[in-house]
């Protein structure tokens, strides 16, 4: 059974009096990809930022990581871990990797420069090299050429790196196929799927939903600040049928039953 990364109970999100997020209620588990859709303005990022923590809901509760209750500390609170809330998150952004609309890059620096300043900035943690994580998304650590000079996909791929140096457990992608051609975007597919197999729990957003359904294990839905529908993706299929799935050159579209109770999207 897959572990849980991240946990929302009732959570709602205000500016002012907009309500951002109504009550969402969701689990995200290990080793799935969740696909979040939505037309703008339906609160996915503010969702993503919330499972980032780096915002707080108004109202409701965000457990992460949480232990099952025979392994629990007695003291523990609502968080889903001893200690206090600002130690909890503390110790929870250290295994989140949340990658924006923003490449949050460097133009002026090559890509081993840009990862070499922000892994300097995890003092006292394990990290990646600036090689293991451009090679992890199949960039040349060699390239000597500012990143302002690179294609769209290669900067996304850059910006993936950033977020890999740190090996988090839960990614959290805000539309990472917005603007990429074909071929790139099949890449950061593939790349995307190796992750997941890997064991790491990624939800992403998008209004691509042809081309990210075959590496979704759930299809969730916004509107309004709620998540109104949940359709389970090829999480089933074979490793072979979802490798082809996830080709560039093998172009599928999933169309999921909905999940029990849920609403047609």
């Amino acid at each position: 059974m897959a572990a849980i990364a991240v946990q929302l109970e009732n959570v709602s999100r205000l500016f002012g009096r907009f309500p951002a997020l109504r009550q969402v209620s969701a689990v995200f588990s290990t080793g799935q990809c969740y696909v979040l859709l939505g037309e703008n303005g339906a609160g996915k990022s503010t969702l993503l930022r919330v499972l980032a923590g780096l915002l707080q809901p108004t109202l409701g509760v965000v457990r992460y990581f949480p232990q099952p209750a025979a392994a629990a500390d007695p003291g523990r609170d609502k968080g889903g871990s001893g200690g206090s809330e600002d130690d909890r998150l503390r110790a929870a952004r250290a295994r989140i990797g949340y990658m924006s609309h923003s490449p949050m890059i460097y133009d002026e620096l090559s890509a081993a420069e840009n990862l070499r300043y922000f892994a300097s900035l995890y003092r006292g943690r394990p990290v990646w090299t600036p090689e293991e994580a451009l090679n992890t998304v199949g960039l040349d650590p060699a390239l000597p050429r500012p990143v302002g000079q690179y294609s769209q996909g290669m900067r996304q791929r850059v910006s993936l790196a950033r977020v890999l140096l740190s090996q988090p457990e839960l990614i959290l992608l805000d539309e990472p196929f917005s603007n990429l051609d074909a071929r790139s975007a099949g890449q950061m597919l593939l790349l995307l799927g190796r992750l997941r197999g890997e064991g790491r729990c990624i939800v992403l957003t998008t209004h691509q939903r042809d081309l990210a359904a075959p590496l979704a294990d759930q299809i969730l839905t916004m509107e309004a600040g709620r998540l109104t529908s949940a359709a389970p993706g090829p999480a089933s299929a074979p490793a072979t049928e979802l490798e082809s799935a996830l080709s560039p050159a093998s172009p599928q579209t999933i169309q999921p039953e909905l999940a029990p109770g849920a609403s047609p999207a």
